[in-house]
């Protein structure tokens, strides 16, 4: 639907625009490449307004123990960064729908940055999601980034304080990934956090679009949260399904994430 529009930061706007924005996060390798390819037509069959891939890595910082689990099963598969760029390759002749990675920063200084980021360009990757990256050493590979309109996706977190958040969100490109409780990813039963508190003082800021993650679990959730929030992210749900039915997932994962949509577009 996308195909051919622009940067990444153009295709959010038009995302964004009219829409509340849907996006599901798998990490790839996990059970195999071969699923998360399947994964993708699938979850953008489903009604996924982009997609967030996890790059696994040994050491991840954000991440619970589903997540954790996944990113082991996926190196133990032998999931490298070179082999996940390689099936993108493969998604981008059927598929444009929007990519975005999540990884370690350490896993870019392994591929040598310029190398990654000329891969980035050549797979039409969206965006990065850095958490080991702190805001205040963003800036060279930020730089790099936007000649591209490739953004890093910026976080803030309920213990972020408003000087903090206002000096993120002037520097802000794409979106804001605003982490609804904290903690490390995983699902919750509620979301404790003053999520439209926290979106009011971002946009007295700057008028971004604001996607919540962290903790979203069930489609009632989402719907709850997006009634503030311009789009919703949801991890560890959909990774548990792919946890107990591995290469079986498929319509599984369909089911659930037509659901959030569905929800949504209510």
């Amino acid at each position: 639907m996308l195909k051919g529009s622009g940067g990444f930061e153009v295709k959010l706007s038009e995302l964004f625009k009219n829409n509340k924005v849907f996006i599901p996060y798998i990490t790839a390798g996990d059970p195999d490449l071969e699923t998360t390819e399947k994964l993708i037509y699938t979850l953008e069959k489903a009604g996924a307004d982009a997609i967030e891939l996890g790059i696994p890595f040994s050491d991840p910082i954000a991440d619970g123990p589903v997540i954790q689990k996944a990113q082991h099963r996926a190196l133990v598969a032998g999931t490298t960064l070179k082999k996940i760029f390689t099936m993108v390759g493969r998604v981008r002749q059927q598929s444009s729908v929007p990519l975005l990675f999540m990884m370690s920063y350490n896993s870019v200084i392994q591929f040598g940055q310029t190398a990654f980021i000329q891969a980035l360009k050549d797979h039409d990757i969206g965006g990065l999601v850095v958490p080991d990256l702190p805001f205040e050493e963003s800036a060279p590979l930020c730089s790099e980034l936007k000649a591209f309109s490739i953004p890093v996706i910026s976080f803030v977190a309920p213990t972020t304080s408003p000087q903090r958040i206002k000096k993120i969100t002037q520097k802000a490109n794409g979106f804001i990934y605003l982490i609804s409780s904290t903690g490390v990813t995983g699902e919750r039963q509620t979301i404790e956090t003053s999520v439209n508190d926290i979106i009011k003082n971002i946009k007295r800021t700057k008028e971004i679009p604001i996607a919540v993650g962290f903790g979203i679990s069930t489609p009632e959730m989402a719907k709850r949260v997006a009634q503030f929030a311009d789009g919703i992210i949801i991890g560890s749900a959909i990774v548990k399904i792919i946890e107990a039915q591995k290469q079986d997932c498929i319509d599984s994962v369909y089911e659930f994430a037509k659901s959030v949509k569905v929800a949504l577009l209510k």
